[in-house]
């Protein structure tokens, strides 16, 4: 697993580790049962601070990313009302900043596409 933290963003380190997380299993570069390294082990492989990375394993597993009782394993929680729920709330706020720039459905629905392809499912 790859990770690559840019350290001038501005999205917090932590976020930028569970999203590159998130995408590794969505492209399937991660897969559901896979260990992922110890809190301290990916702290010295990044360069970062072994609080950040707990607390991206913490938010991992609260969003059903991780198995709660098995440590840094890969698990993906099926409750998919739930998370369309979460996705609409934050799809909702993009989607208002893209109408704000004159983005038109069409270009949304292009986007989409093209982004879902990247993925496995």
């Amino acid at each position: 697993m790859l990770i690559e933290i840019d350290f001038n963003s501005n999205e917090a380190i932590y976020v930028q580790l569970q999203n590159q997380i998130i995408m590794g299993i969505a492209t399937d570069a991660i897969r559901e049962g896979d260990t992922l390294p110890s809190v301290r082990q990916l702290a010295d492989t990044v360069g970062i601070n072994m609080h950040t990375v707990n607390k991206a394993y913490s938010i991992l597993r609260q969003e059903g990313f991780m198995d709660r009782r098995r440590g840094a394993v890969v698990a993906i929680d099926a409750d998919k009302a739930q998370a369309m729920l979460k996705l609409r709330e934050k799809l909702a706020i993009l989607l208002a900043k893209g109408c704000c720039k004159n983005i038109s459905r069409e270009d949304v629905h292009a986007l989409v596409d093209e982004i879902f392809d990247e993925y496995r499912r």
